[in-house]
């Protein structure tokens, strides 16, 4: 009787443990992707395997190359997964801003899964636990036809519907370009980078010779990276009064009681970025995001000096210490780091407590998969100044049928809340690859394939003599 009691105890005391999962002696084994597009963008999805069953998940940024990630191979084989700070310090040098950030992040997101389901327990609780159960989601949301004020403020409405109680729109150059009288620029400046949009964009119904493409797609990078300062853009008092009724035609149609975030505004300078903020300051918005390149601090102490509305940027930045200068320097009230570029977990968690010590408030940014999305999940329970996590594939109706776990509702998003996952790792047990296959990306089907030629990788890594 004595022996039946034992095993019964030591069978329900293992049913939760990862009895097969030895993590002293966890190694990585192999780094594999598959690449889908409308989540609500491309997205290159990772698993990361090893000696004793156990997969872990990442994902590279949305938008991004999934060799940022693939180079990274070589360098973490045969290495222990559960050793995260080591391996990142490896290979962050590797990573940069905005989307060549994806790589390093996407690695460090699918190492904590591993760890995580190595030891049993959830992300969060290896971050020193939860300040919340259940992460706000702040519905980023566009417009199906016409774009004007009401149009949107009836599609934020209908997200209220769903139980959204953030939500955030596009306002700027591009709902007022159709207009005449409303931009100001260099004579022909639009009409370039229309022409040179459409050339691209039809380039698969063209002859076009590969020195032709390659010509093509360098002159569209040209025209689409000049920064805010250097466009000669200008928005008149006409287009003011366009963009200042827009908002207005929301507000009357959402009221004024629900946050309304801002994105989007277009490549002007600092000085239309006041003029705009200041008509648009009385409609209690949340924030006003990204109006100029996050590397200016100079000219965000001046913006946040002007307008009273709070002002955030920070989804194109990579690791902790770049985002310090513009916390110092009081130009932002709102920081809005994208895990897939920041460096992954831990670094937003570290930027989240750093910015609290300057009482700013963490958004995330997030446009990706499920896996990101839940990544983001787990650090916004373990970092006390978070405000709200970003969702951008509310018309997407497959978007959280990518994952499966037994922890994870159906569907993930409820009442605009997700609850956070108690299981080990993400959460995610498996990743369904039936979906996955039918909506790979057309110019990159491949699902899970080989990458053995990234396994031996040879260059002088050294940043020192």
């Amino acid at each position: 009787m004595v022996s039946l009691l034992v095993k019964e105890t030591f069978e329900s005391t293992t049913a939760y443990v990862n009895t097969y999962s030895i993590p002293a002696e966890l190694k990585i084994t192999d780094v594999r992707f598959a690449d889908i597009d409308g989540a609500p963008m491309h997205c290159s999805l990772i698993k990361i395997y090893t000696n004793q069953g156990l997969v872990g998940y990442g994902e590279v940024r949305d938008a991004a190359d999934k060799r940022y990630a693939l180079m990274l191979k070589c360098r973490i084989l045969g290495e222990n997964p559960c050793n995260i700070d080591k391996l990142f310090r490896r290979i962050k040098q590797f990573g940069g801003h905005s989307r060549q950030g994806g790589g390093v992040s996407g690695i460090e997101i699918a190492l904590w899964d591993l760890a995580g389901k190595a030891y049993g327990i959830p992300i969060y609780q290896m971050l020193g636990g939860k300040f919340r159960d259940k992460i706000r989601m702040y519905c980023d949301t566009d417009v199906m036809g016409r774009d004007t004020g009401l149009s949107m403020g009836h599609a934020l409405k209908l997200r209220i519907e769903k139980g959204y109680t953030f939500l955030k729109m596009d306002l700027g150059i591009n709902q007022i370009i159709h207009e005449p009288g409303s931009l100001s620029a260099p004579l022909g400046f639009f009409e370039n980078m229309r022409n040179l949009s459409e050339a691209w964009a039809n380039r698969k119904h063209t002859q076009m010779s590969e020195s032709e493409l390659c010509y093509a797609r360098n002159r569209l990078y040209d025209a689409y990276n000049i920064a805010h300062p250097f466009t000669g853009i200008h928005v008149t008092e006409k287009g003011l009064d366009m963009l200042e009724q827009y908002v207005s035609d929301v507000r009357s149609v959402i009221g004024y009681e629900v946050p309304l975030a801002i994105d989007h505004f277009g490549h002007i300078g600092l000085e239309d970025c006041i003029k705009l903020g200041r008509r648009i300051d009385k409609y209690n918005l949340a924030w006003m995001e990204d109006m100029i390149p996050w590397q200016y601090t100079d000219l965000y102490v001046r913006l946040s000096r002007a307008v009273t509305t709070p002002i955030c940027t920070g989804e194109d930045i990579y690791l902790k210490e770049n985002f310090k200068p513009l916390l110092e320097s009081g130009g932002v009230s709102v920081i809005h780091p994208d895990l897939l570029s920041t460096g992954g977990i831990l670094e937003t968690k570290k930027i989240g407590d750093m910015a609290q010590e300057y009482a700013v408030a963490m958004a995330i940014h997030m446009a990706e998969s499920p896996i990101a999305c839940l990544a983001a999940v787990h650090c916004a329970a373990a970092t006390e100044n978070f405000l709200a996590l970003e969702f951008h594939s509310d018309h997407v109706s497959w978007w959280d049928d990518i994952v499966i776990g037994r922890s994870l509702p159906k569907p993930l998003i409820q009442n605009g809340f997700i609850t956070v996952p108690d299981a080990p790792g993400l959460g995610i047990d498996a990743l369904n690859d039936e979906v996955i296959a039918e909506h790979l990306h057309e110019a990159i089907p491949g699902l899970w394939e080989s990458t053995d030629e990234w396994n031996h990788s040879v260059s002088n890594d050294r940043l020192w003599s």
